[in-house]
């Protein structure tokens, strides 16, 4: 067997390697979407009212409690993804919605769009925002949900992976405060609840919240729900 055959074997047998290591990745993430029960499929009570979570990771982690306080009170589904930035937000809002009827629907981006780039730019930066937040609205007011809008919770100090930096959060929250004034859509402040409990319930350096965290924002995003439902 000459060189340049064996050379051939051995690149054939690392792309099938590198191949094979990419199919497992996509199999773990999907076994990951399917064991977290914020994923798992809502059978509607047609007696009570639908409500949509849309957002990221921090309205992954609220899901199952909200889900949890308000049953016998309202259907809670949540879209299938994580709803990483705006720009992801108007390119998949026709799919989250899909044909179904919604009664409110409390929604949240901005974590993912002030995420500082390799640039150094904002994945989206601030004008882009408020845009792709009026093009999301849009959308979901031809639905007739009531909307409830739940600003972004804090960034901390501190070299955070993937890098944010602390003070963009109050910036974008501003932004989508004018725009939920132009709509005149009510503002779930989990910002300032998060604030007051944020060495107890966030994880240090990181955006993301302990179990804990997450059970004290499921229940302010479930009363938040029962109060503009009228149910609270």
């Amino acid at each position: 067997m000459n060189n340049e055959r064996i050379y051939l074997l051995a690149l054939i047998f690392g792309i099938m390697i590198m191949i094979s290591d990419k199919q497992n990745n996509i199999a773990q993430a999907q076994n990951e979407k399917q064991i977290n029960p914020a994923f798992a499929e809502v059978i509607d009570d047609p007696a009570l009212p639908r409500v949509l979570l849309i957002g990221d990771s921090i309205s992954i982690g609220y899901t199952v409690p909200v889900r949890e306080l308000l049953k016998g009170v309202a259907n809670v589904h949540r879209i299938p993804e994580n709803a990483g930035p705006t720009k992801n937000g108007v390119e998949h809002i026709g799919d989250w919605l899909g044909e179904g009827k919604w009664d409110v629907i409390h929604f949240n981006f901005g974590l993912h769009d002030l995420k500082i780039m390799d640039d150094g730019n904002h994945q989206v930066e601030i004008e882009a925002y408020a845009t792709n937040l009026r093009k999301i609205i849009e959308s979901m007011h031809a639905t007739g949900a009531k909307l409830i809008w739940a600003n972004t919770t804090p960034v901390p100090k501190g070299e955070l992976k993937p890098l944010r930096k602390s003070g963009d959060d109050i910036t974008y929250n501003a932004a989508a405060e004018n725009v939920m004034r132009e709509f005149k859509i009510p503002i779930n402040d989990l910002y300032s609840f998060a604030m007051s409990l944020l060495d107890k319930i966030q994880i240090p350096s990181n955006v993301h919240f302990t179990a804990k965290g997450y059970e004290l924002l499921g229940k302010q995003v479930a009363n938040r729900i029962k109060k503009e439902w009228g149910k609270g």
